[in-house]
């Protein structure tokens, strides 16, 4: 009787310290959930420009919507909190085209929206070279690299609130032209020429 009694304590202790052990595991999976980084937000927003004038553009997005957008000529800093103060009003970079991809940054004033910054994806398609760099951003987030010893090559592309990710790199696109585009991140700036 005596090691029966045993037996029931010893096996109610096994019972409770494999308890114990599964509710270690579920706060440790917890714990790794609350650990994990959540993207930020993409604020841009996608589609084709068309009604292109001087001061407005419109744009139908990709989800099917159509947004009339202005292009803001003064102080968007007053208008809207949080804006980065080294983005000039309405920066609008590879031009406005009827059917040319867009990534628009904007604001809304009055129930207005306001354009602060517009990156013409079809201007910034194409290949691109510089002292150490020769590679071609196309269609659908790919880059090919075109220097087959080149260290740190890119390797995908994509927009992300207003920044050009070529991946491993991060930059903000300062001019964006026919035949140049000069990036900038914390290593300083770059300049890329076109290369036909």
């Amino acid at each position: 009787m005596r090691h029966l009694k045993y037996l029931l304590l010893f096996a109610a202790t096994l019972v409770l310290v494999a308890g114990c052990k599964e509710e270690k595991k579920s706060n440790v999976a917890k714990l790794q959930l609350d650990e994990q980084v959540v993207e930020e937000t993409d604020s841009t927003v996608y589609g084709n420009c068309y009604d292109a004038a001087m001061n407005s553009f419109s744009l139908v997005t990709n989800s099917g919507d159509t947004i009339a957008y202005l292009l803001d000529q003064g102080d968007y800093n007053a208008m809207e909190e949080g804006a980065d103060a080294d983005v000039p009003p309405s920066a609008v970079l590879g031009g406005l085209l009827d059917g040319d991809k867009l990534a628009v940054i904007a604001y809304q004033v009055d129930g207005e929206d306001v354009a602060r910054k517009v990156l013409n994806l079809t201007t910034l398609l194409g290949r691109w070279t510089s002292l150490d760099k020769n590679f071609e951003i196309k269609d659908g987030g790919v880059v090919e690299s075109h220097v087959s010893a080149e260290s740190r090559p890119y390797t995908s592309w994509k927009i992300h609130n207003g920044k050009l990710i070529l991946a491993p790199d991060t930059f903000e696109v300062l001019t964006l032209g026919p035949d140049s585009m000069y990036l900038e991140n914390q290593n300083g700036i770059f300049e890329f020429k076109r290369q036909n």
